[in-house]
């Protein structure tokens, strides 16, 4: 499957942190940023991918090469005037070849199913199909008016406060059928959120909106790029880093997980309030909370990732221990809300 990587920002709000380097290059977990992207759509099934670039399109080449040492088929096309996002896709009218691609930008984190964007858009006949994210924070992104069935009835650019209607964002991750690049004008900037977007909606083709679990975020701000690594610490944003983060992100001292997983927002205060609970009625502590009797053994335990506890149990009747595993978890989400 085929991908467009679009990496000619120039990223002047980050040069404090890229120094002026292009912003694609901007280092995450010991790799740069594009390098992430790469990674993500090899997973996905994304082996051939053309990257678009303008600013200092020579050191993005120079860093990934062919792209034979990220797992995917690297060819680029350079920008010598500015065309915008859909202008530069159009670009690689070549590249594409008359088949559906998917469109991403090379400096934003994101660890979404590109596969499973990719399987909407193929079921939904949409010319474009728009990676849609939920989010609190709706002032700074395009957002997208769905209904019930996914279809986009109109998009709001960046709005102030009395024109927010939704919290559906555009995440600026398209897949694009060719009739969809069939109406970008060539050789001219033109833009997807203000141009073509539009276009397509009032011409009364179709456009599917899909809401993606994960993580996303635009890294084009200090403060951005800086929360976006304390999330890729913290396991929040699911990277593989560079060898200088080859530590594994895991909670250290805590087991492989076993039993049923239990989310918790603040894990040290759930298994203090879990081993008061626990406490009259003979529990042992020494390895998290254990409780044994003649017919079950129950023990939980802080998972081996963050922000999670196992509910353990033991029986020989496999009915009971479903049973009782499952009233634990419900006292656990309980406790949680």
């Amino acid at each position: 499957m085929k991908a467009i990587l679009m990496a000619g920002g120039e990223g002047t709000r980050l040069r404090p942190i890229t120094h002026g380097a292009p912003k694609p290059l901007a280092e995450l977990l010991g790799k740069p940023m594009m390098g992430h992207i790469l990674e993500l759509l090899r997973r996905h099934g994304f082996d051939d991918v053309c990257a678009t670039l303008r600013y200092r399109g020579g050191d993005i080449i120079r860093a990934f090469g062919d792209g034979s040492a990220w797992g995917v088929r690297l060819r680029y096309m350079l920008e010598t005037e500015p065309l915008g996002t859909a202008g530069g896709v159009k670009n690689c009218a070549d590249f594409i070849d008359g088949e559906d691609v998917l469109i991403i930008s090379g400096d934003a984190a994101c660890d979404f199913d590109l596969a499973a964007l990719w399987r909407a858009h193929r079921a939904s006949g949409a010319a474009v199909t728009v990676a849609l994210r939920r989010s609190s924070e709706p002032l700074r992104y395009g957002l997208a008016v769905t209904d019930e069935s996914g279809r986009i009835r109109s998009f709001i650019e960046k709005p102030d406060w009395p024109h927010v209607v939704t919290d559906f964002i555009n995440t600026g991750i398209y897949v694009l059928s060719p009739r969809a690049l069939d109406a970008i004008p060539a050789g001219r900037p033109y833009d997807f959120g203000r141009e073509l977007f539009p276009a397509l909606l009032a011409s009364g083709e179709v456009l599917h909106g899909e809401v993606l679990e994960g993580y996303w975020r635009d890294i084009g701000t200090p403060l951005s790029y800086y929360r976006c690594c304390a999330d890729a610490l913290e396991g929040r944003l699911q990277l593989t880093p560079g060898e200088a983060f080859a530590a594994s992100p895991e909670t250290p001292g805590c087991p492989e997980d076993t039993g049923l997983r239990c989310d918790c927002r603040d894990r040290a205060a759930l298994m203090g309030t879990l081993a008061e609970l626990f406490l009259p009625l003979g529990a042992d502590f020494s390895d998290g909370i254990g409780l044994e009797s003649a017919r079950f053994s129950l023990h939980i335990r802080p998972s081996a990732v963050r922000d999670a506890v196992c509910v353990d149990v033991r029986s020989p009747d496999a009915e009971f221990a479903k049973e009782l595993s499952l009233s634990a978890k419900a006292v656990i989400d309980a406790l949680n809300m």
